[in-house]
This record gives C-alpha cells, structure tokens and sequence, in this order.
C-alpha cells in the first residue's frame, strides 16, 4: 500500500509585483500621472471638432462673423469729419477698379490719357454727373453706396491719373442747421471747368425769410439755410434776385440726389432760383412736372437715379418749384 501524498510545503508567502520603495514610488506616481493623461486626451477628443484645419482660420470668431452677418448694414459717416470718407483712391480701389483698371465694358482705362481726353475737356461738372447718375452700361456710382463727395474725389483721382488737372474737392461743410450737402463751383484747371464740392450757405447780405413767422409758440422750427451756388467770378446777386426759401427747407432727397444737377445746371437741369429757366416748366403744373422727374427726361434718369417713392419725388419737385417761382 503505497504511502499518502503529503502537500508539498510552500517556500514562503505569496509576493507582491512592488518589492522595493522605488518601484512603490513609481506605482504612485503611475496611479495618478495615467488617470490624468486619459482626461486630457478625453478633452482634446471632445473639442476638436470646434478647433480649425491646420493652417486655416475659416473658424475663427472673425470669420464666423463674416459669413453670418446681415446682408443689409447702416453705415453712418460725419460729412464733416475727412477721416471717415473714403478717398479717391479707395473709391477706385473698392469699386471703379473692376472696369477702369481693365476697360471693360468700354470704360476708360486708369492712366490711358488718349481715352481720357475727350472726357476731360467736357468739364468736371460733366464727369461728375455721369458718374453719380451713371452712363450706358455704368450704373450709378459703378453699382456703388458713397456719398457724393466721395464720388467726387474717386472722379478727380481718375482724371489726374489720366491727365486730367482737376482741383481736389473741399469738404462740405455744415451750414447753419447743420445740415451740409455740396453743391459745385467752377474754377479752372488746366484749361478745363471744373467743380469744387463746396458747403451749402446763404449769400452774405441776403436776408433769409423766417419760417416760423405765424406760427404759434410751441410749433416752431429751426431755420434752413438756404442752397446758393457760390461762383467765384460773380457778385453776390443781389437781395430782389434771391428765391424765398421754402418754408419747410429742402427735402432730403434733394440734398441727396436732386443737388448734384439743379444747383449747378449740369446736363442743361434748370438750377433751383433760376425763374425764367423754371418759368415754362413750372406752367405745367405740379403733377406734369412730377412725371418728368418719375420717368426721367434726357440725361436725367428715372427719379434722377434714386429708388425714392412718387410721394418724395413730387414733395422735393414742389420745393424747387417752390424755390424758382
């Protein structure tokens, strides 16, 4: 009878992996070092998808903006303050450039002083007017949105590139209600009239009518200053020559659009004040003359160029009928 197996005796106790303090240490250090390790890597997983391709910045807060914003903005500028207008040259840049740096669609190329010539010697008050009003295949202002004292540097920025000689525009400063508009001056440059975009005021010595004389207290309102083209080579006219003022002062589609041509006569446009110019036309009646100026007549556009109601049209044609009887 064979003897029972007896269990074999173990050496000693069962060991753990750590058998000194310095892997004890690293145990530690590991229990905590893995654990964050995998967070951060957790976290980067998790906002990745918000962080831009190598080298692009289409997600950028300012690109986001760019794309979402609204398509329509209100742009408000201080006529009096050159540092917010823009300058000839930027005019051109932002927008003349796409056809006059290439002569498309038949325009005059920027420095082609053979194309520019005949332009030229047609007057600055000519260019001008094509340029706010527009010209076969230009629209008005090349499709732009500036005001026309910008317009008017873009056109003397061109011209003096293009041999042209024509004196940099003033600004328009604020008449007395603070409300400026720009009528234009001529002066010489280089043999050709030119125009100087210049401030709406009332001649010195020319008494002004008042237009809160009946009014009841309470209801009154601030005087206009009245619109006088200033020449340099004429006296100032006198009192008995001067148009009464409307009563209600210029509509603003006027100092907007209407001033460019009827304060100076551009294009044959009768100037507002000018009686026996206005006196035929004003023999037709309101509501003709409101039509005329709807549907354009000759080199005036269809509301002169704007997109103003039939209301406003015939509200600033009143006025300068108004102002020329």
């Amino acid at each position: 009878m064979s003897a029972a197996h007896e269990p074999e005796e173990l050496d000693g106790p069962h060991e753990g992996p750590i058998k000194t303090p310095k892997q004890l240490i690293l145990a530690v250090v590991f229990a905590f070092v893995v654990p964050i390790f995998g967070i951060v890597l957790l976290v980067m997983f998790v906002t990745v998808e918000h962080r831009p391709a190598a080298g692009s910045d289409q997600l950028s807060a300012q690109a986001v903006s760019e794309r979402i914003r609204p398509v329509g903005v209100v742009e408000i500028k201080d006529a009096s303050d050159l540092a917010s207008l823009k300058t000839g040259e930027q005019v051109f840049s932002g927008q003349c450039s796409a056809c006059h740096a290439t002569g498309a669609l038949g325009a005059p190329k920027l420095g082609d002083a053979a194309a520019w010539a005949s332009r030229i010697k047609s007057g600055f008050d000519a260019l001008l007017h094509s340029a706010l009003a527009g010209k076969g295949q230009m629209p008005p202002q090349g499709g732009g949105d500036f005001s026309d004292f910008e317009i008017a540097r873009a056109v003397v920025y061109m011209t003096g590139k293009s041999g042209g000689n024509f004196p940099e525009p003033t600004q328009p400063a604020a008449a007395s209600s603070g409300a400026p508009t720009t009528t234009a001056t001529a002066a010489a440059a280089g043999g050709a009239p030119s125009a100087t975009v210049a401030a709406a005021t009332s001649t010195a010595g020319t008494p002004q009518p008042d237009p809160n004389a009946g009014r009841p207290n309470g209801t009154q309102t601030a005087t206009p200053a009245a619109a006088t083209q200033v020449a340099a080579a004429n006296p100032a006219p006198s009192p008995a020559a001067t148009p009464a003022a409307a009563t209600s002062g210029p509509p603003a589609l006027y100092n907007q659009v209407c001033t460019a041509c009827h304060s100076t006569g551009v294009a044959g446009a009768p100037k507002v004040g000018d009686k026996a110019a206005w006196a035929p036309r004003i023999a037709l009646g309101i509501d003709e003359l409101t039509k005329v100026a709807i549907h354009g007549k000759g080199a005036m556009p269809p509301k002169g160029g704007s997109s103003a109601s039939d209301d406003d049209i015939k509200a600033v044609v009143t006025y300068m009928v108004n102002a020329s009887k």
